[in-house]
């Protein structure tokens, strides 16, 4: 799989951290109820054949428990995208986030030089991300990010590669906490998972969805 790698960062916290982290920064019998059972959500949510999932180690300093996944669009052996998602949880609240819970998403992928000159790319990109939580019915608050679009031309020894064009999204949200303080974070995972698809190029994955515009598969997929 493909990992999203760089930084995270909460841009409504004003936090950032690295990839780094430790698979048992945050030991089970010491994180409080509502976080195990937001994690246990997200272990159990069925998604999209396509998108391969697996956790990560979390990072250590964003929040006193957190969970992360990492996720790649996958077609045969080649990753159309990838990404990485973090539950960070703060029994106590934080001011930023109005909340306890906070997701924390990068997402990426490759695109075609034209499709990267659209000046409303940046704009489209992020009502993918809102338009895919609220197809799932989601209620959130205290949305931020970035929309970044870059572009890579080659040159000597490496004049031979093509330009390339990458999308990515940088994000983070709080989800509205449901009975027992507990947010709904396997919905919140599969409209995730649900955004992926856009930015990988799938066609929607439901008769519900046929009004989603989505990207062109980008050229050259990545080998796995």
């Amino acid at each position: 799989m493909a990992a999203a790698q760089g930084r995270l960062s909460d841009d409504a916290g004003g936090m950032d951290d690295a990839k780094e982290g430790d698979a048992h920064a945050n030991r089970a019998d010491e994180a409080p109820s509502p976080f195990r059972a937001a994690v246990e959500a997200l272990r159990a949510a069925r998604l999209r054949p396509q998108v391969e999932i697996e956790p990560v180690p979390p990072p250590k300093r964003l929040a006193p428990f957190s969970y992360a996944l990492e996720a790649a669009v996958v077609d045969g052996e080649q990753d159309l995208a990838d990404g990485r998602l973090v539950l960070l949880h703060d029994p106590a609240g934080h001011d930023a986030w109005r909340g306890t819970f906070r997701l924390v998403t990068l997402v990426r992928a490759e695109l075609e030089p034209e499709m990267a000159a659209d000046p409303l790319l940046p704009e489209v990109c992020w009502s993918w991300l809102t338009g895919a939580l609220q197809a799932r019915g989601l209620t959130y608050g205290e949305p931020s990010g970035t929309v970044t679009r870059a572009s890579s031309h080659y040159f000597g020894g490496l004049a031979a590669r093509p330009a390339a064009s990458q999308i990515e999204i940088r994000a983070s949200w709080t989800p509205r906490e449901g009975l027992g303080g507990v947010p709904d974070t396997g919905a919140h995972l599969a409209a995730w998972s649900d955004l992926l698809a856009q930015v990988a190029g799938l066609p929607p994955a439901g008769p519900g969805d046929a009004s989603v515009v989505t990207l062109p598969q980008r050229r050259g997929p990545q080998s796995r």
